[in-house]
């Protein structure tokens, strides 16, 4: 009789799991409502009750909405929960014994990035949605942490959005438990292509640099940007458009060109990813990357924060030496 039922809810675990995989919000909340109990029995058995344990459950849950479409067997969709979990404690014990707080995603070894993994399946779209719920101040290290791909770090988060450690920590747990209920309620809602607006990102990262390139980033700036747009750096407001333009020319005139790396697309929040190439002559003229987040008001950019990648202590030892 054990192993009929066992049987039976091993047979239903792999219909629902084929159904989220195939984009269906509603299934995947029951997977995961299914399987709460067991996946917080892991949390409690390396963390202990507090809220490290809760905060682990919604990284799992997190996780586990992002790579569904992983599970090669659906009928062992349980021990996979499990294991996310599993792994998202790990992290956090390995963590607490750094002095310095660097964080670990679990993500497959494929090499794709978070939001080609996302693109794998329709759930993408229920998951911006529910990101569009929260607000700015969650929403962006939210972003950055799940869905960029160079910025995920809580120090990196902490330096992009010019907060103490403490305080990305804090917002991400908040941001997470609201994501948790946003989701519970949108499940059956109609959501937007995301796919479709990441692609239009592209290629408008693409066309931006082209115009600038060709000496027409102004007539991009009056096309795309709010009049009064704020341009900042670590949360200190730089300047205007004045300023963006000055910025852009002088770079160009230097040599430098960008390349896009990686966007992410929200209806309110941008972020382009870009990598900088300096001139042969100037190797050290700019940071290796630059980052530039875009909050969106009516469709146009009402601010642009950009956030330097710093080289690696090894390279500027190397160039030194």
């Amino acid at each position: 009789m054990e192993t009929t039922l066992r049987d039976a809810a091993r047979a239903e675990d792999a219909i629902l799991t084929r159904a989220a995989q195939r984009g269906d919000a509603p299934a995947l909340a029951t997977l995961l409502e299914r399987h709460r109990p067991g996946m917080r029995a892991v949390a409690l058995s390396l963390l202990g009750p507090g809220p490290d344990a809760d905060d682990v459950m919604q990284e799992a849950a997190l996780v586990a909405l992002r790579r569904i479409a992983d599970v090669r067997d659906p009928q062992a969709v349980g021990p996979w929960l499990r294991m996310v979990v599993r792994n998202a404690c790990r992290s956090l014990l390995r963590e607490s014994r750094r002095t310095e707080p660097v964080d670990e995603v679990p993500l497959p070894p494929a090499g794709a990035s978070p939001e080609q993994l996302l693109d794998r399946h329709a759930l993408r779209d229920w998951i911006w949605e529910a990101v569009e719920e929260l607000s700015p101040a969650l929403r962006l290290p939210l972003v950055l942490r799940y869905f960029s791909s160079g910025v995920t770090s809580y120090q990196q988060i902490a330096e992009a959005c010019a907060v103490p450690v403490g305080t990305v920590r804090s917002r991400l747990h908040q941001a997470r438990g609201q994501l948790a209920q946003t989701l519970a309620a949108t499940s059956a809602s109609a959501h937007d292509d995301t796919a479709r607006r990441t692609e239009a990102s592209w290629q408008e990262a693409h066309d931006t640099l082209a115009a600038a390139e060709r000496g027409e980033f102004e007539k991009v700036v009056r096309d795309r940007y709010s009049p009064e747009v704020s341009l900042l750096s670590g949360g200190h407001r730089l300047g205007g458009v004045g300023l963006m333009l000055v910025g852009m020319d002088s770079d160009l005139a230097a040599g430098v060109r960008q390349r896009p790396r990686h966007v992410v697309a929200g209806r309110s929040l941008v972020v382009w990813e870009m990598d900088l190439v300096n001139p042969p002559d100037a190797p050290d003229h700019c940071p290796p990357g630059v980052a530039w987040i875009m909050n969106l008001e009516g469709g146009r950019i009402s601010e642009l924060s950009l956030y330097h990648a710093a080289r690696p202590a090894a390279s500027r030892e190397l160039r030194a030496a």
